[in-house]
């Protein structure tokens, strides 16, 4: 019986190579030739974001490429268009500018997704913005860009020009970790999920963090502050730190010293130049063409 069995298989074996051996092969791939229809915008995406930085500055929503976990709505194109120009001149430009080309060609990210709406989480918060594993950003919101908000710049730094810088510092910190020391400054303070439920001004600011959401733990602490000092004015800095107090001040201005050496050192920025840079182009978005692509 056993010699049956192998004999069978031997004979379905050879059939099955004689069926294969008179098969005809087909020359047509499976994959497609012609090139993908492309707008004004895909053309003017692949000119200033794909073809100098090899970034996809993604627009249409792609399910595979959101967190599912949340009920988000797509994109306005033509408002996507505008926060396209604003994340180059504000961003992109701001470090070619300051640290030069070859920085930003290296480390920001591959992919920037944008997406219509936030992303609201059970506790009354909403996601702005994500990073993740280095080569990805996601920015929500996108379909907030009124012609109200494109007039206010401290709106328009609370919803994205802030989200922007902090995320692009969790990528650096994931290239290059920053010193662990930094954690221990506010160790005792950090009050993990719970930051919601404590106010700006009245805890966070007079405990040494420059924001609420830098109490969530030590590397938000680090990308808020970076990012907070890169987009607020001189003015609205000066007036957080008063109303830190002495005690709060010291902190937050240890914590953005321990910043400022983490990137001379580590990435040879000078952020009180990009700063100022940030500052500058902040005061000539009113002459940035965003009606236009070009």
């Amino acid at each position: 019986m056993k010699k049956l069995y192998i004999f069978m298989l031997a004979s379905l074996v050879a059939i099955g190579f004689a069926a294969c051996s008179e098969d005809d092969l087909s020359d047509t791939t499976i994959f497609p030739v012609e090139a993908p229809q492309r707008d004004a915008f895909d053309e003017w995406l692949l000119q200033n974001f794909t073809y100098p930085y090899n970034v996809e500055f993604m627009y249409k929503f792609k399910d595979i490429e959101s967190d599912m976990s949340y009920t988000l709505v797509p994109a306005d194109s033509a408002k996507a268009a505008k926060l396209a120009k604003i994340v180059k001149f504000l961003w992109f430009d701001a470090y070619m500018e300051t640290v030069g080309q070859e920085f930003v060609k290296t480390n920001v990210p591959r992919i920037i997704t944008v997406i219509g709406s936030p992303a609201y989480n059970n506790n009354n918060t909403m996601v702005m913005g994500t990073a993740e594993g280095g080569y990805k950003v996601v920015l929500y919101m996108v379909n907030w860009l009124t012609p109200q908000i494109l007039e206010n710049y401290q709106t328009l730094t609370d919803y994205y020009f802030t989200t922007m810088h902090h995320e692009f510092m969790h990528i650096l910190n994931q290239k290059v970790p920053y010193d662990t020391e930094f954690d221990r400054i506010s160790e005792k303070d950090y009050v993990s999920g719970n930051w919601y439920q404590q106010s700006t001004e009245g805890v966070a600011l007079p405990s040494g963090f420059i924001r609420n959401y830098a109490m969530a733990e030590g590397r938000e602490d680090f990308a808020e502050t970076y990012a907070q000092y890169i987009t607020n004015t001189d003015a609205l800095w000066a007036s957080k730190l008063a109303i830190a107090g002495d005690n709060g001040a010291a902190i937050i201005n240890q914590k953005l010293d321990m910043i400022r050496t983490y990137m001379r050192e580590l990435w040879n920025i000078d952020i009180d130049e990009l700063h100022k840079a940030v500052q500058r182009r902040g005061t000539e978005l009113g002459s940035l063409d965003l009606e236009n692509l070009n």
